[in-house]
């Protein structure tokens, strides 16, 4: 089976757009569990419902792969699940390596779900001496001192970065510098990267903020349309639920 140092997948050259790439493991995700419930085919408005976008939007994206479906049938679902694969990239083996083996980068190796989506944890890298040779998932864990050696050995080309934010860009600077054209990363930092290497983000505060703001709103509408004011600074109402420090108050519970 191929590697992913010398295969990419093939949307860019296609010319198909950043925003339909991204919505495509939205549709897999959806057409995959049609397939696992034996249904043969879907409609592009069924579809579009379990994927969360318009129908319109779904059958424009279809397009781009040269799959119109069939007029009162629907999509093959089988074939749909294979078309996007490949687009992707899924029909591949794609060795991925972790760097950072803390509580996230632990649970990451732990996921069972890599294998089946065409990705392999090819190995596990933390900067802590003590955790090398330990196993997590089944795999040893590797000192990063060996991390250029890995890559080059297992023909790695997307790297997983789960380390505190201070070590993030260094360690990127080394995962591109031996190789990797492909790296996400849960470290609170944006990475600096040249052209070429791919950067895709997973930041959880910012998705817990951007729900804050939802239910505020919500709230909002619940009281008849106004935003809930926040208690002014120093005021009675922002001092609940404070501890008396050495240096006045301090809240009780410290913000992230």
């Amino acid at each position: 089976m191929a590697t992913g140092r010398n295969h990419r997948p093939a949307t860019r050259s296609r010319g198909i757009p950043e925003a339909t790439v991204a919505r495509l493991p939205l549709y897999l995700r959806a057409l995959t569990a049609l397939s696992e419930r034996s249904v043969p085919t879907v409609s592009s408005e069924e579809l579009a419902s379990a994927a969360g976008v318009n129908s319109a939007k779904l059958r424009k994206d279809f397009s781009y792969l040269g799959s119109y479906g069939t007029r009162g049938v629907g999509y093959d679902v089988e074939y749909l699940v294979y078309q996007i694969s490949r687009e992707l990239g899924l029909t591949q083996d794609w060795p991925v390596v972790i760097v950072g083996i803390g509580n996230l980068g632990a649970a990451l190796a732990n996921y069972g779900g890599f294998a089946s989506r065409g990705f392999r944890v090819a190995a596990l890298i933390d900067a802590d001496p003590a955790l090398a040779g330990r196993q997590v998932a089944g795999i040893p864990v590797r000192h990063v001192d060996d991390l250029e050696a890995i890559i080059d050995a297992n023909g790695v080309s997307i790297g997983v970065i789960t380390t505190p934010g201070g070590a993030a860009q260094q360690v990127c600077d080394r995962l591109v510098a031996a190789g990797v054209t492909s790296i996400l990363n849960f470290a609170p930092t944006v990475l600096t990267v040249p052209e070429g290497v791919d950067v895709r983000k997973v930041d959880l505060s910012i998705e817990l903020q951007i729900l804050a703001f939802h239910e505020q709103r919500k709230a909002a509408e619940a009281m008849g349309g106004e935003v809930p004011e926040a208690p002014a600074p120093g005021s009675a109402a922002r001092g609940a639920g404070r501890e008396q420090g050495p240096e006045g108050d301090i809240p009780a519970v410290m913000p992230a």
